[in-house]
């Protein structure tokens, strides 16, 4: 089983809904308020929330980041851990549709144990080519 490492980028710990920001911050290794800032700017940009799925999309496509869709084949979904497991090396965020989380060298990065979440997608940095 991979492993589960709590981070919580957020400066004054909380846990909100800014998945998006830390999971981005975590993956970047940027900080949270440049994460914040960055992602806000560009929802500005696109006349949008900056948690709506496009608009971090285009932040993190402006980062290097790649996406990547991941196959549904439940009733065996495919768990972040499964993810995990299999992408030792490297810097992801996955997206589950209400939920986004890091994933850098095999750990699972975030606030709860969201292994056992089914992502839909990845975003990797190419300059890894572990995808």
């Amino acid at each position: 089983m991979a492993e589960w490492v709590y981070d919580n980028p957020n400066p004054r710990n909380r846990r909100t809904d800014d998945c998006v920001v830390r999971a981005v911050s975590i993956a970047s290794g940027q900080t949270w308020d440049e994460t914040y800032a960055g992602v806000a700017l560009t929802g500005l940009a696109l006349s949008d929330m900056p948690n709506m799925n496009h608009v971090w999309r285009f932040y993190l496509r402006g980062l290097g980041f790649k996406r990547k869709e991941i196959q549904d084949t439940c009733p065996d979904c495919y768990t972040v851990n499964d993810f995990a497991d299999e992408h030792p090396h490297g810097r992801y965020v996955l997206g589950t549709g209400t939920h986004a989380v890091a994933v850098v060298d095999g750990r699972v990065m975030d606030t709860f144990d969201s292994r056992e979440l089914i992502p839909m997608y990845y975003y990797y940095l190419e300059e890894d080519q572990y995808a």
